[in-house]
């Protein structure tokens, strides 16, 4: 039997190759330390659980959910938008719930991208928006996000033709820790309503911020709804990774074309996860802090370990991850290679995530403190 062509013509995904490589080093006795996957290592807040416990129990969460979200799951997106950003959205028609951001990410070309177009893709950057995009039949081009600027993204070198629809971005980000101002949302939105674009704007590590920076929604904008759509996440600030809740707003036309893709291939998110997620959008906001807490002292031994060994980082505001360049022009794959064996700390590479990121590797700070301090000093010891 063969396989579409638009399967065979995609790399495998980064992150499943990454797990299969871990585990035959792991399989071979080594005690590897994964700073590869951005998965947090703490815990669901614990209100959030109870409110799912109780939840499961109600045999009313126990049938089909609603395809675009519960509507109270649409109203606390919309009351936590207004509260954290100061955006006033329509939950009935500019709020959605997603199974996770992720999936929203990947079903959201199939609403814009035809056969032949095209979709400016950060690069470096999250791998999901090109691979969407060629599985929609499109082609992914690259958006410079050169490293000088700070890894924004460069929009008059953008590339842009007649088959241009989309326009990804991605702040905080995945992977080089970047972050925006309002200015740069403000003129991407004026870039998207230049160039007749819809802007995707994956805010999945807003909330995961440090030093006083406090991260912008792309609907803050004046006109911003006019062009532009915003996915997030209970992943990160709340610890959710496989609670798989996320949700989209803005665009209400963004909005309606992705809800039909949605209904036509899931069936929404289990009624019970989005009761918890509400609680956690709603509810006490106290673990926030001691999560930023705890990252940033992550942030900092990473930092400073490598800077110790002869980098100059700056440390990121944004994100889980810091962005480091190779050492001595090695290549990513190289780089990662050599920390894998000569120090067992796994990493990921840089050319995973586009052209742009190819002698770079992202380390990950969601693991144990203790793990971490391990991993550095072996780090030191391999590299010193």
């Amino acid at each position: 039997m063969k396989v579409a062509g638009r399967i065979e013509s995609l790399a495998p995904y980064l992150f499943a190759e990454l797990d299969r490589k871990l585990a035959a080093k792991r399989a071979q006795g080594v005690d590897v330390i994964s700073l590869g996957v951005g998965d947090p290592d703490l815990p669901t807040p614990e209100h959030v659980v109870e409110a799912m416990r109780e939840a499961v129990r109600d045999p009313a969460t126990h049938r089909y959910p609603s395809y675009s979200g519960s509507p109270e799951f649409r109203q606390a997106v919309a009351r936590w938008y207004g509260g954290r950003f100061g955006v006033r959205l329509d939950p009935e028609t500019e709020v959605m719930a997603l199974i996770g951001s992720k999936e929203g990410l990947g079903h959201l070309s199939f609403a814009y991208v035809d056969p032949g177009d095209e979709a400016l893709v950060p690069d470096p950057g999250y791998p999901v928006y090109g691979v969407s995009t060629r599985l929609a039949g499109g082609t992914p081009v690259s958006l410079p996000m050169p490293s000088e600027s700070g890894f924004l993204p460069d929009l008059d070198r953008a590339a842009v033709s007649e088959r241009t629809k989309v326009l990804w971005l991605n702040f905080p980000s995945n992977p080089t820790g970047a972050v925006a101002d309002l200015a740069t949302l403000e003129r991407a939105v004026a870039f998207a309503r230049e160039h007749e674009l819809l802007l995707a704007h994956d805010a999945a590590y807003s909330e995961i911020t440090f030093d006083g920076y406090v991260a912008p929604s792309v609907l803050q904008v004046p006109g911003g709804k006019d062009v532009a759509i915003e996915f997030n996440s209970l992943s990160k600030s709340s610890n959710m990774t496989g609670w798989r809740i996320g949700y989209a707003a803005g665009n209400a036309d963004a909005i309606r074309a992705l809800s039909i893709v949605k209904t036509n291939l899931d069936s929404g998110q289990f009624t019970a996860v989005q009761r918890a997620a509400i609680v956690a959008l709603t509810g006490p906001q106290d673990h926030l802090e001691e999560l930023r807490t705890v990252y940033q002292k992550r942030r900092d031994r990473v930092v400073e370990t490598l800077n110790a060994l002869g980098w100059s980082l700056t440390a990121p505001l944004g994100s889980v991850y810091v962005w480091l360049p190779t050492r001595d022009g090695m290549s990513s794959a190289a780089f990662a290679d050599l920390l894998l064996d000569e120090a067992g700390v796994f990493v990921a590479p840089g050319s995973g995530y586009g052209a742009g990121g190819e002698g770079y590797v992202r380390i990950s700070l969601t693991v144990s403190d203790d793990r971490l301090d391990e991993a550095m000093d072996r780090v030191a010891c391999a590299l010193g």
